[in-house]
């Protein structure tokens, strides 16, 4: 047993409602998403993501997403998996949703950077979905991409091309506000997502 795995079989997950019930005193919890945990192993630049009970068929998808992009700089190197976590790196910064919500400039340079990542990695056959405030992040005046578990499905969506034409044709104006409420924010992805239902991940 690795010492990724040892940190990963740690975390103890109710599998009835997804509470964190326990994990190793060298870990830092930083997230949870909808379908995994996320903590920063102490001492190191490295993230460990554990996935839900239900959801553990994941990790495999998205290591293997994360194999095929590994040249590309715009996404976390990938150091470890198992049945059901990743370690890939820590990204140090703020995603697209805190910086609206802390009125952090986001810059056309930065939604450019995206274009270039989903670009290079369609080259490696992929097919990049689910890509929206949360899992992009600015590290350093520059932008990394997390949670790529759907860029192998089948089902496209144009949840990026949305989020696009939405900053150039309202947060890019000067009379359009910089930062704005979470609570916002939260109300529009709920209604976004009502009106766009995705499906179960379809592995290509």
């Amino acid at each position: 047993m690795n010492k990724y795995s040892g940190l990963a079989k740690s975390v103890v997950i109710n599998p009835k409602n997804y509470k964190l019930i326990q994990y190793d005193a060298s870990l830092t919890l930083i997230g949870v998403g909808r379908s995994a945990y996320v903590f920063k192993i102490k001492n190191t630049n490295q993230a460990l993501k554990v996935f839900f009970p239900s959801h553990q068929y994941l990790a495999k998808v998205e290591a293997d997403v994360y194999k095929s992009i590994q040249h590309i700089g715009y996404f976390p190197t990938l150091y470890d998996f198992g049945p059901h976590y990743l370690v890939i790196d820590f990204v140090d910064g703020y995603t697209l949703f805190e910086c609206l919500t802390r009125g952090i400039p986001i810059s056309e340079s930065n939604i450019n950077e995206v274009d270039i990542a989903i670009q290079l990695a369609r080259k490696e056959g992929l097919n990049p979905s689910d890509i929206h405030l949360r899992n992009i992040i600015i590290h350093n005046g520059k932008i990394k991409m997390i949670d790529v578990a759907r860029f192998k499905q089948i089902e496209t969506d144009k949840q990026w091309l949305d989020l696009k034409n939405t900053f150039y044709r309202l947060y890019s104006k000067k009379y359009f506000p910089k930062k704005i409420p979470a609570f916002i924010l939260n109300w529009i992805a709920f209604l976004y997502k009502r009106l766009n239902r995705r499906s179960a991940i379809q592995i290509k």
